[in-house]
């Protein structure tokens, strides 16, 4: 948390400088067309899981996901005085996944511990509609679209191997699902905008774990929400 305290102070010190700068009177016919915005991506997940299941797995082995934090990259356009098309990134992070449920496996620790790395690209197109006139400062929006995600650099950890009984190979399918937001666009200038967004995505995905030819599998749902803080340029 306080990595994300950081971040955000940092963010909005970008804000306060541009609003410093740049404040002059807001006029829709000033409204450009493009805008890109950078900011800090906070993803918490809701992971529901089936059961590990394959040779050799106890009963209750399943795995969580822990929260991430990364860069927030958007690229939006303007359609009309209401409606906007938002593409969205952010920088892949490593995600961590975890052991849940037996204490052990054997004699090897799992409850808790990270069992597997992987990075994600996951792509995001909405329409956003919104509220209120151009002219005003404060300005709530909605959006629903659809989101791609790429799962690569899969690895099982030292810990994970351990747990099942050799090196392992893992492969995860990519996902496509839908994501809405709900967010509100605050206007410090002509040029200059501050952001604030709540997200949700539909993210389902199939690990296969290969150990010497060994097989164990799990459907994933990891039920992401994210925040999003950002600042906008608009040209």
């Amino acid at each position: 948390m306080t990595k994300l305290f950081c971040r955000m102070r940092f963010v909005m010190l970008i804000v306060a400088t541009a609003a410093s700068v740049t404040a002059v009177p807001v006029h829709a016919d000033d409204v450009a067309s493009n805008n890109a915005r950078i900011g800090v991506y906070s993803v918490f997940y809701h992971v529901s899981a089936d059961d590990l299941s394959g040779p050799y797995v106890p009963p209750g082995a399943n795995i969580d996901a822990k929260n991430v934090e990364t860069l927030y990259l958007a690229y939006v356009r303007r359609l009309s005085a209401h409606f906007d098309v938002e593409l969205t990134l952010g920088y892949p992070p490593l995600q961590k996944t975890v052991g849940k449920g037996p204490a052990t496996l054997g004699s090897v620790p799992y409850n808790g511990q990270t069992i597997a790395t992987a990075r994600w690209l996951a792509p995001t197109l909405l329409a956003e509609y919104m509220f209120l006139s151009e002219d005003s400062r404060w300005r709530p929006y909605i959006g629903i679209g659809v989101n791609y995600t790429n799962f690569y650099d899969r690895d099982s950890t030292a810990q994970g191997n351990a747990a099942s009984g050799g090196p392992t190979k893992l492969s995860l399918t990519s996902s496509v699902g839908v994501a809405g937001t709900v967010g509100l666009t605050y206007r410090i200038a002509n040029n200059w905008n501050a952001y604030a967004s709540y997200s949700a995505t539909q993210v389902k995905t199939r690990l296969d774990a290969d150990t010497a030819g060994v097989i164990r599998t799990t459907h994933i749902n990891f039920g992401p929400q994210a925040l999003v803080v950002a600042v906008g340029y608009s040209f």
